[in-house]
C-alpha cells in the first residue's frame, strides 16, 4: 500500500480553506493518487498472469520432455531387441544411424559408421546390386533382395527390404535398409534337405534291397528248377558216354568176325563208323555244356543266397570271375580285358551283395568305354596288411583290394565327388538310374570296408574296394 495514504496531509477530511477564502488542493491530488493505483493494480495482475503463463509453459516444456525421453527410450529399446539389421541412409547412401544388431554383426560401433557409404559393408558380389538402391526407391520398394555382409568372424547373408524416407514437407530425404540375417535358416534348409536326400537315399536302399531279395527269391527257384533236368542231362550223357564205348567194342567185334557183304553194305549205307567217330565230340561237348549249366545254376543260387543272412566264408576269385562273365557275355564287347587274380581268395560275407558291387564296377568301365578307341579294363586282386587300433594296441589285419581300371575319359572333378551321391549320373538320359555306386559303396560300408575312385595318371577311371578279410 502507499504510505503517502496515511499521511495527513492527504486526508480527505483535513481543512485545505486558506484566508484567502481559495479552493482546496485535496480534489486534483486525490485524483492523481487513484489514478496511479490503479495502474499499479493492472501491472500486478499482468505480472501475476505472465507468471501463470510461465510455470505453465514450464509444467507443459517439463511433461513433453519427459514424453520426449520416455519416446526416445522406447525407440532405443525396440532398436536394441531387434535381431534384424537396420541401417538409415541419406538420399545418398550413406549412413545417419544404425541398430545394435548391426554394430554387433559388423564389430565396428555406431561412430566409426555414421557418414560411411551403407555399400562398404558389403562383399563384392553385392556393391552392383546394392548400388542401384538408390535409384530404385524412387519408384518403388525394394523387396527380399540378398545382400551380403561383412560380418566380424564370417559373412552375413541378408534379406534386404529397402523403402523411402522423407521429411515433413515430402521431400525424398533418404532410405532404410532392414536386413534379416538368413545364415541360420539357410543351414536348416541345407540340413533338412541333407536329412530328406539321405532319407531318400535309405529308401531307396530299401526298395532296391527289397527288389533284390524278391529277385533272389524268384532267381532261387529257377535254379532249382533247372538243376533237375540239368542233372538228368548231365547224368544221361555219362551214361551215354559208357554205351558209346560199348557200341564201338561191337562194332570192331563185327568187323573182326569177317561179316558178309550185306552187313559191310549196310553199314555203309547206314554210315556207322562216322556216327561212331561224331559220338565222342557230340557227347564231350554236351557235356562240356551241361557243366557249364550247372556252374550257371551255382553261381545263381550263390547270387541268391546272398541277398540275405549271415556273413558266409566265400571264395571272391569265383566271385569277380563269374561277374565279369555275366557282364561281358551279354553284350558285344570288344574291349582287351587284363584280369590279375590268384588262385582263390576266402572272405567272409555275403557273397550275392559283393557280386552285386563287382558286376556294377564292371558294367560302369564298360559304359565308360563306349567311345574310346582301343579299350581296355583292368582287374587286379591283392592281399594285403593294413594297421588297425585296438584296445591292446596297434594291430595288423589281412585285407583284400580289388582294383577295377579303365582306359576311357575318366570323371570330371565333379564327378569325383558326387560319383557315390544318390542319383548322380553320366550316362544319358533313361540310360542309367543313378543308385547302381550308391547301393554298391552302402553295401561295401556294410561289410566294413572301402569304396574309392580317382582318375589314372594315364587317362581313365579307377575304383578301388577294399574288405577285411
Amino acid at each position: 500500500m502507499n504510505p503517502r495514504m496515511h499521511d495527513s496531509r492527504y486526508d480527505s477530511d483535513a481543512v485545505t480553506s486558506d484566508t484567502d477564502g481559495g479552493l482546496g488542493l485535496s480534489d486534483p491530488v486525490d485524483g492523481l493518487d487513484n489514478r496511479q493505483d490503479a495502474l499499479w493494480i493492472e501491472v500486478i495482475h499482468k505480472m501475476d498472469e505472465t507468471y501463470a503463463d510461465l510455470v505453465r509453459y514450464q509444467i507443459e516444456l517439463e511433461e513433453k520432455n519427459s514424453a520426449l525421453e520416455t519416446a526416445h527410450q522406447f525407440i532405443s529399446s525396440v532398436l536394441a531387441s531387434m535381431t534384424d539389421v537396420l541401417i538409415v541412409c541419406d538420399i545418398n547412401g550413406r549412413i545417419e544411424e544404425v541398430n545394435p544388431a548391426l554394430e554387433s554383426l559388423s564389430g565396428q560401433p555406431e561412430t566409426a559408421l555414421i557418414g560411411r557409404p551403407f555399400q562398404s559393408l558389403l562383399t563384392t558380389e553385392c556393391l552392383d546390386l546394392a548400388s542401384g538402391f538408390v535409384e530404385k526407391i524412387r519408384d518403388h520398394a525394394v523387396y527380399d533382395c540378398e545382400l551380403v555382409l561383412r560380418g566380424e568372424h564370417e559373412e552375413v547373408p541378408l534379406a534386404v527390404n529397402c523403402t523411402s524416407r522423407y521429411d515433413p514437407r515430402g521431400r525424398l530425404v533418404g532410405m532404410v535398409l532392414i536386413g534379416r540375417p538368413v545364415g541360420e535358416l539357410q543351414r536348416a534348409y541345407k540340413a533338412l534337405n541333407q536329412a530328406h536326400d539321405e532319407l531318400k537315399q535309405a529308401q531307396q536302399q530299401l526298395v532296391s534291397a527289397e527288389k533284390m531279395a524278391s529277385l533272389g527269391r524268384l532267381v532261387a527257384g529257377v535254379a532249382h528248377e533247372l538243376n533237375n533236368p540239368i542233372s538228368f542231362v548231365y547224368g544221361n550223357v555219362h551214361v551215354l558216354s559208357r554205351y558209346r564205348e560199348r557200341l564201338r567194342a561191337f562194332c570192331d567185334a563185327v568187323d573182326a568176325s569177317d561179316p558178309p557183304e550185306s552187313l559191310k553194305a549196310l553199314k555203309e549205307e547206314l554210315r556207322i563208323q562216322r556216327l561212331l567217330d561224331d559220338l565222342d565230340p557230340l557227347v564231350k561237348g554236351t557235356l562240356e555244356g551241361a557243366e557249364r549249366v550247372r556252374d550257371v545254376v551255382q553261381d545263381l543260387r550263390c547270387f541268391s543266397g546272398g541277398q540275405q543272412g549271415e556273413h558266409a566264408p566265400f571264395d571272391l576269385v569265383r566271385v569277380v570271375q563269374t561277374a565279369v562273365q555275366w557282364v561281358t557275355k551279354g553284350k558285344r564287347f570288344g574291349a582287351r580285358l587284363d584280369l590279375d587274380l590268384p588262385e582263390r581268395l576266402d572272405i567272409c560275407g555275403h557273397a550275392g551283395q559283393v557280386h552285386q558291387v563287382v558286376m556294377n564296377l564292371v558294367q560302369n568301365a564298360v559304359d565308360a568305354l563306349q567311345q574310346t578307341r582301343d579299350p581296355e579294363i583292368g582287374i587286379r586282386l591283392i592281399r594285403f596288411e593294413r594297421e588297425a587300433v585296438a584296445e591292446v594296441g596297434i594291430s595288423r589285419r589281412d585285407w583284400v583290394r580289388l582294383t577295377i581300371e579303365d582306359n576311357g575319359p575318366g570323371l570330371s572333378e565333379d564327378g569325383l565327388l558326387k560319383v557315390f551321391d544318390p542319383f548322380f549320373t553320366t550316362k544319358p538320359v533313361g540310360q542309367g538310374t543313378g543308385l547302381g555306386l550308391s547301393i554298391s559303396y552302402g553295401i561295401v560300408t556294410d561289410h566294413g570296408g572301402r569304396l574309392g575312385v580317382d582318375n589314372r595318371a594315364e587317362g581313365g577311371a579307377r575304383f578301388t574296394m577294399e574288405l577285411p578279410l
